[in-house]
């Protein structure tokens, strides 16, 4: 029996994606979103930042790269991935990576008000399951 691996998460690009493909052809996408988190200390609001890395295959990664900028608002569905390897001083290291299932981007004010395109369903939708 699977254990549940799930998650959802909101943020922005802090990077235009990275599209390539494998040695067989498959293509990928990765990128980077920062999501904010805000709370009250005391008095004073404060803002919490935290970065993840992302990465998206086939269909879902073609469509990342078409639709994905620096900046742009990013919600992403998916399941969490570690990594793991002996690096060469011999010492144990990890690397935890969101693997997208569903993308969506918000709409981007910016570059409609410029004349360009947002995808067929204007909505930003990079995929679904």
């Amino acid at each position: 029996m699977n254990n549940l691996n799930s998650i959802l998460i909101e943020g922005n690009l802090i990077r235009d994606p990275e599209y390539r493909e494998t040695a067989k052809g498959t293509p990928v996408c990765n990128f980077s979103i920062a999501s904010n988190r805000f709370f009250k200390q005391g008095e004073e609001i404060e803002k919490e930042v935290s970065f993840f890395d992302v990465e998206s295959w086939s269909k879902l990664a073609q469509n990342v790269q078409n639709l994905g900028h620096k900046g742009r608002g990013v919600r992403v569905v998916g399941r969490l991935k570690q990594d793991r390897w002996t690096a060469p001083d011999g010492k144990s290291r990890s690397k935890v990576t969101i693997v997208a299932e569903h993308v969506e981007f918000r709409p981007d004010f910016k570059r409609e008000e410029a004349g360009e395109q947002q995808g067929d369903d204007g909505e930003g939708l990079a995929a679904g399951f």
